[in-house]
């Protein structure tokens, strides 16, 4: 097996696995480090992966919201990139083994590999629904749905039309039905007029009786009228019991036909993470201590999805980014002979969009921001302290600016706010036009071309 050392021998070696929000993130913070970081990651990019559903719908193009690792190295010169896939960690010997058999030694290993879909062994779910959690699994919502719909147009019956099933309530699932439905009703209603009354029907199943459940109980009222409002069918209280090819059948044995379902709920790490011999929880997610260090194990520390901490934090990107940077700082007292802290995570606040200038939002009242958190006085006001809930054209235009500065890289800045804004802002023309992958082209067969016209009678 090929050894792989960092270059620089007397620098301590950071390896990082993942390069998501954590990865990123804490590769980022050991920038001007004393130490030789290297990024492990199966992709050549970043995905961000909270507007994937806008590339499944049409919305932007896949290259909008992927960068490319290696642009890191740019302003990063002790960063190196390695296209692997991890296979097997050996703490012992302070080393990793690669899928293609080569090893690197590390000083500290940072485990941020993320999370994959869970379909929780609903029978179907997997070989018949369509997950929105990778670049690839959204160019394929958005392939099979144009297909489906240029399908739809030529069936006998036109009235039939299009069903689509999202399954799942939380932020994911209502922003994708909502911009299913923004879709439906702005780009291809008037551009498919072969298809009768319902063309295009959008139904959101969701096991508990609200929608949004981490958001307020106003907001969450707001998401579901703002949902009914663009004519997404609500089917609350009920589970999923089956994915059928063509349709799904709910716990209360109602069949709900569909020619596409998304699977939006749910994730669970990899099941490599159990091959690493590291100290998991029930659900395989990696333990770590306050200080994001995993158990009995110096050295080796994990953030972001994969990880399960004393704190309970929620899995979203604001605790992975703030638990990459704050591993970072965690080295760098290290290095300098401190002690380690306790991650002390600030909720900025939550956001989901549901449509043309309609969104929700809550944002940390002003006394919890973390410069003003320590001045008593603040905190002795409630309505300083309280959550402030964002709706409508607000909570849009905060949804736009938090998204469009959370993107790496200036283009994909640009090129996203230029998209939502065609989508959801002004009007650039009347009937905005989707962005449309590959619905196979229709060619004869090799029959057909063969064959020669009938002579006329």
């Amino acid at each position: 097996m090929a050894r792989i050392t960092a270059s620089g021998s007397s620098l301590p070696h950071v390896v990082i696995i993942g390069g998501g929000f954590a990865g990123i993130s804490a590769a980022r913070a050991l920038r001007t480090a004393p130490v030789r970081v290297t990024l492990v990651d199966r992709r050549v990019y970043n995905t961000f992966q909270p507007l994937l559903y806008q590339v499944a719908t049409g919305g932007l193009n896949p290259g909008d919201v992927t960068h490319f690792l290696r642009s890191l190295r740019v302003r990063q010169p002790n960063l190196d990139i390695v296209h692997e896939h991890l296979m097997e960690i050996d703490t012992a010997a302070r080393t990793v083994r690669l899928l293609d058999d080569s090893t690197i030694t590390y000083d500290h290993l940072v485990l941020a590999n993320g999370v994959t879909t869970s379909y929780h062994g609903t029978p179907g779910a997997k070989e018949h629904s369509f997950a929105v959690y990778s670049r690839s699994q959204a160019l394929a919502i958005r392939d099979t749905l144009f297909t489906r719909l240029e399908r739809a147009t030529q069936q006998g019956d036109r009235r039939k039309g299009l069903n689509v099933v999202v399954i799942g309530g939380g932020p994911t699932g209502v922003e994708m039905a909502g911009a299913l439905a923004e879709l439906r009703d702005q780009g291809l209603e008037p551009a498919y007029p072969e298809l009768e009354g319902d063309a295009f029907r959008i139904t959101l199943v969701q096991r508990g009786t609200e929608l949004l459940k981490p958001f307020l109980p106003k907001l969450r009222r707001y998401a579901a009228a703002q949902l009914r409002r663009r004519d997404v069918e609500l089917r609350l209280g009920t589970g999923v019991e089956e994915v059928r090819d063509d349709s799904v059948v709910l716990a209360d044995g109602t069949v709900i036909p569909s020619d596409l379902t998304v699977w939006a709920t749910g994730v669970a790490p990899h099941e490599e993470v159990r091959d690493w011999n590291l100290p998991l929880d029930a659900h395989d997610r990696i333990r770590v201590e306050e200080d994001l260090q995993v158990v009995d194990l110096p050295g080796v520390w994990a953030a972001g999805d994969v990880a399960v901490a004393p704190q309970d934090l929620p899995q979203l990107a604001q605790p992975a980014i703030q638990g990459g940077a704050h591993i970072a700082r965690q080295i760098r007292r290290l290095l300098a002979g401190e002690g380690t802290e306790r991650f002390e995570y600030y909720d900025k606040g939550q956001l989901a969009i549901i449509g043309r200038r309609a969104a929700v939002g809550e944002v940390p009242g002003i006394a919890n921001l973390p410069v003003l958190h320590r001045i008593g006085i603040l905190q002795r006001v409630p309505l300083l302290r309280a959550t402030i809930a964002l709706t409508g054209v607000v909570g849009w235009f905060t949804w736009l600016f938090v998204h469009i500065t959370s993107l790496l890289g200036p283009r994909n800045k640009l090129v996203v706010m230029v998209g939502l804004l065609a989508r959801y802002g002004v009007r650039l023309h009347r009937t905005p036009v989707p962005i449309v992958g590959d619905v196979p082209a229709i060619r004869p067969s090799r029959a057909q071309r063969r064959a020669k016209p009938a002579p006329d009678a």
